[in-house]
Formats: C-alpha cells, structure tokens, sequence
C-alpha cells in the first residue's frame, strides 16, 4: 500500500497556516485539485438543465457526473444518488417523505451514537405523526453500540431504523450489517449515517445493508454538498415527491431548486481526490477508490493506536471510550479543566481542536457535561506523527 503521506500534504495549499488541524470533526481542509474544479466550473458558461445549447449540456453532465462519482464511492447505482446541500438537509426531507405515512404508534429506532444531523429528522417526523421513538443504548464503558440490542428493539410497527457507520465523536464503528439484518427481518428501512466513515473506509452499501445512505463531501475535503443515496432507486418512485417539479423522476423527486454546479464540480473532484490517497491504486474509479481507503484505513489506524496509547499514558488525561472497530477520532477530558479551557490552550499552542460542552448526542448520554464537556479531534490523511507528537507533549505540559 503506498499511502504517502508527504505527498498527500503537498496537496494542501491551507496547510501553510502553520497550525496543526485535528479540527476534522468540522471537516478536513480543501485540496487544490478541489478547490480548482470549483473555480473552473464558475468561470464556465454553465445554465439550467434541458436546452439545447453548451452551457445547457454542461450543467447536466455536471449532475450526472456528481452521480457517478458519489456512486462509485459507495458501491451504488447513480439512479438513486440523490444531490443536496448537506446531509442534514437531506435527512430531513427523507423524513418528511417517509412520515407521509406513517400513522400513530408506528415506530422509528435511533442510537445514542448518532450525531444530532441522524437524530433530529427522525425524533421531529416521529412527533408530528406521534409515532414512537425507541433508543439503542451505548456501553458507556466503552462505547460500543451493542447490536444484540436492535432484536428487541425492532418489532412489527418499526418504520426505519436510523445508526451511523462510525461516529465522529468517539470513533465507534458499530456492527451495521448485523443491525441491518434485524430491522429487515421485521421490513424496516435501514438509513445509514456513513458522513463521519466515508473518508477513512472503503464503502459498500450492499454489505452495510443499508437501504438508504447519506455522506457530506466537506468530511473529506469537498464542497458544502451532500448525497443520499437509495440502493434500490425504484423506492423514490414510492415516495412522496418533493420536488417543485410535478414531473419530476428519480433523484430529482427529493432534489429542491437549482443545483450549485460548480460545488457539484467540486464533489468530483473530490471524490477523484480519494481515489488517489494511493499512488499505486490502478482500475476504474470504484477499484482505486477500495484500494486508496483501504490505505488510508491502514495508515489512520497505526497512527491512532500511537495517538491513543499515549494519551491514555498521561495520568490526567482520559481517553472517552474504547471500541474494537474505530474512525480516527476520539474524544479526551484533562482533570481540573474543562473543555473550552483545553481548547484554548491548544489553539494557544498552535494546534485546531474543539470543544464539546456534552449538551446532546453521545456526550450527553455519557454524562460527560457533568465534567465541563470533552476536547473531539479527529485525524485527517494530511495527519503525521510529527503532529500527534506535538498534541502528545502539550497535553503532557498541561498538568
């Protein structure tokens, strides 16, 4: 595997801020390539969709190029990539289509893992209708998100089940496919949540066993632009449209407005990005695209194990769970401080990080706001040992 990180670093122009950014919970930093798709595309004569003249044309090959390439990130069918301007957005309107017919005492199952943006739609389409919300608990040990649970969780009345690939606050890949296996058992819809796996694991949908899947390109390095994305693409002719257009098929049954081409642009460039994270990586896109994440997998786990065995060997810092399968993120608490402090510090030092006062998602149910919330970092393929080094030895001065 050639994951060179030097390399990928070059690509980087905002790298010469000076600053060390473990702020990837916001999303990595822009490559060029990106960022020059997105000016190219906005300097080109680009219309609306169905005329018969050039700038006409660009703008539909601009959408179904964002198609393909969303497609082959997640193994897909580019029938059922739905475009948006975030995931966020994206979820909302899945719901809003899907509570349409729902009716009281109907049932949606979500995790404490999840963040907000896979929570909230489900927990508001749940309330408008009074259908029942039921909560997959975590370990708060560990913070694992025991599968076992979902078969007691999922019975007649349930409507979809809502979990994260992996979560970007304390890193957990959850169990997914056995997950899935449940909510079918009873028909249920699996919507999955893979915004905080999509730039550090290759992607399947088919093997996740999703029915629906979501991802937002600023994770990686893109554009404000996210995808939801339907395995089977005959299920948006099920749904009630919402479109302006009442002709409106496919994809466009849930897409609102006129598309941001040049951001789309951006989307494919970015993607095109990830397929070459390995220099060695050969075939179409979808083959370089498993083989640079796998890279990236590999690379991101060494340097995570390094991260976290020394941060747990500092004596005032605490390491926030401990799941087998993870992303590389997690989240920390120093003794006596609390989390804006540490933050500060680090930006004092030079190095970009957040702070979570533990008011929602998984930090709530951890009861971590009860400590002054938790400082979330989350690696990124511009991520080297120098900079784990320097976050290592600040924390270390921070007694």
């Amino acid at each position: 595997m050639a994951f060179d990180v030097a390399r990928i670093r070059g690509l980087f122009p905002a790298l010469g801020d000076g600053w060390i950014h473990f702020d990837g919970p916001a999303g990595m930093l822009v490559p060029e390539q990106v960022a020059s798709a997105v000016s190219t595309a906005m300097r080109a004569p680009v219309s609306g969709p169905g005329g018969a003249f050039p700038a006409s044309q660009r703008a539909e090959s601009i959408v179904t190029a964002a198609r393909r390439a969303v497609a082959d990130l997640v193994g897909a069918d580019p029938a059922g990539v739905v475009l948006g301007s975030s995931a966020a957005v994206l979820l909302r309107r899945l719901v809003d289509a899907l509570s349409e017919r729902w009716t009281l005492g109907d049932e949606v199952v979500v995790s404490r893992l999840d963040e907000q943006t896979n929570i909230a739609p489900w927990t508001h389409g749940a309330k408008r209708v009074g259908a029942v919300v039921r909560w997959a608990e975590i370990d708060i040990e560990n913070c694992e998100l025991p599968a076992w649970q979902y078969e007691n969780l999922v019975n007649a009345r349930t409507k979809a089940v809502a979990v994260t690939a992996a979560s970007g606050a304390v890193g957990t890949r959850p169990d997914v496919p056995t997950i899935a296996e449940f909510a079918k058992r009873v028909g249920a819809l699996v919507v999955v949540d893979a915004t905080a796996a999509a730039p550090f694991l290759p992607l399947d949908m088919n093997a996740l066993g999703a029915d629906v899947l979501v991802v937002s390109a600023q994770a990686w390095g893109g554009p404000a632009v996210g995808a939801l994305v339907f395995r089977d693409p005959d299920l948006l002719e099920r749904l009630p449209s919402a479109s302006l257009d009442p002709g409106a098929r496919g994809p466009a049954r849930l897409e609102l407005g006129p598309h941001a081409y040049p951001l789309l642009a951006g989307l494919v460039a970015s993607i095109d990005y990830l397929a070459g994270l390995d220099d060695a990586a050969t075939g179409s896109r979808r083959e370089r695209l498993v083989t640079s994440l796998g890279s990236a997998k590999s690379y991101h786990a060494g340097l995570l194990a390094q991260l976290s065995t020394e941060l747990r060997a500092l004596r005032h810092v605490m390491v926030i769970g401990d799941a087998m399968r993870r992303i590389p993120a997690l989240a920390f608490t120093v003794t006596g401080k609390k989390a804006p402090e540490v933050a500060d510090y680090l930006a004092s030092q030079g190095l970009c990080a957040f702070a979570d006062l533990g008011t929602s998602g998984v930090f709530a149910a951890l009861g971590v706001g009860e400590v002054g919330g938790a400082v979330r970092i989350a690696l990124a393929h511009y991520s080297n040992v120098f900079e784990v080094n320097q976050l290592v030895r600040v924390l270390e001065e921070l007694r």
